[in-house]
């Protein structure tokens, strides 16, 4: 009886060894002061950007709208495209409906946004029509 209870306590004192090893193994978390700039970015990152919100107000008329909708485009998914844009992009899509004449060459505007979400349905972005096929 008396090896019985010593090959138990042997047994609990490696499962104690094991655990007491294992805990200089943790790492510690390290916390570090955050300046008012990087705050600034960030939140700058997620509100869109005055070409984000030109672009998207050129989206909301109704002639823009029915012509993405005749060509099957859903509003709400070219909205949340126009959105993920990076900055750069927004502001070229921006500066060419601003260029577009008005009520003449909206067509060429039409036109450059199906390009830019077909190029984003084959790059893998976004999924918006059903006949394109991403490379990834």
């Amino acid at each position: 009886m008396k090896t019985t209870l010593g090959t138990r306590s042997r047994a609990l004192v490696m499962m104690l060894a094991v655990c007491v090893s294992g805990m200089g193994v943790m790492q510690s978390a390290q916390a570090t002061v955050i300046s008012a700039e990087a705050v600034a970015q960030v939140s700058a990152a997620a509100t869109p950007t005055a070409a984000h919100t030109r672009a998207l107000a050129a989206l909301e008329r109704d002639d823009v709208a029915q012509a993405l909708a005749q060509r099957g485009v859903d509003l709400d998914q070219a909205k949340a495209r126009v959105l993920a844009l990076t900055d750069a992009e927004a502001l070229d899509l921006a500066n060419r409906i601003d260029s577009a004449p008005a009520g003449g060459d909206i067509l060429g505007t039409i036109v450059f946004l199906f390009v830019l979400l077909l190029v984003t349905d084959i790059l893998g972005f976004t999924k918006v029509f059903p006949f394109t096929r991403a490379i990834r």
